[in-house]
């Protein structure tokens, strides 16, 4: 079954799950409805749209970590917030906005619909709307496309790809280790693992999201010389 790999690395990226009010929190990995969304950006898919989110959202994704990050948050504020029942006007209101720091994941979207992940592959190349890391603003750096990120094996070989962190672990002489294990998270099928509210469920304009399960599991992969320069 193929896969499609998305590398999403970046100073500042936030994958909330839980947000209410004036905290806006970040989940350690990304959500699947922030990645979701982000291919929706790409092939210009509108909020209204139904039965395009749905094709996506059905896909099986997993989540490498090769640099996981540092949680961080804006401190920031709102000036003249009317209250929820218009009683009042608050002169300043406080927001806490947590994002991950420099951290570096690689993505896989699993699915038995070939086509539709070899448009959504050709749309990160050439994306209709501007591509974020969860927010705006949080511009992806490299770039979320791969070249070889359409790969014709399941979702877990896949997830075997060179390593995509800035930082690869040396051993005590400063020597690169030929291999490492990386955390993954992978979707479960059968209802075990861990709990996320993140599975859309409609068009992004109506934000209904349900549950799905991930289990945490890890990977070896092997290491990859960088090429020298031509």
């Amino acid at each position: 079954m193929p896969t499609l790999l998305l590398r999403l690395a970046g100073p500042m990226q936030s994958w909330g799950t839980k947000s209410r009010f004036d905290e806006r929190d970040s989940d350690l990995i990304p959500s699947k409805s922030g990645v979701i969304g982000l291919l929706c950006a790409a092939m210009g898919i509108y909020r209204e749209a139904l039965e395009p989110v749905l094709e996506l959202a059905a896909l099986r994704m997993g989540v490498r970590v090769d640099q996981p990050g540092v949680l961080r948050y804006d401190y920031q504020t709102a000036q003249n917030v009317i209250a929820a029942d218009e009683s009042k006007v608050h002169p300043t209101t406080i927001s806490r906005r947590y994002y991950l720091s420099d951290a570096a994941f690689l993505v896989g979207l699993e699915g038995d619909d070939q086509p539709l992940l070899a448009r959504a592959h050709r749309a990160l190349r050439h994306p209709t709307w501007p591509l974020y890391l969860g927010r705006k603003g949080y511009l992806p750096s490299p770039g979320v496309y791969l070249k070889d990120g359409l790969r014709d094996e399941p979702l877990r070989d896949a997830l075997g790809y060179p390593f995509i962190g800035q930082r690869w672990s040396s051993d005590q002489d400063g020597n690169p280790l030929a291999s490492q294990r990386l955390p993954v998270w992978l979707e479960s099928d059968d209802g075990s693992g861990s709990l996320r509210m993140d599975q859309p469920l409609g068009a992004f304009a109506e934000r209904r999201f349900g549950a799905r399960y991930v289990v945490a599991d890890s990977i070896e992969v092997p290491y990859v010389p960088e090429q020298a320069p031509a």
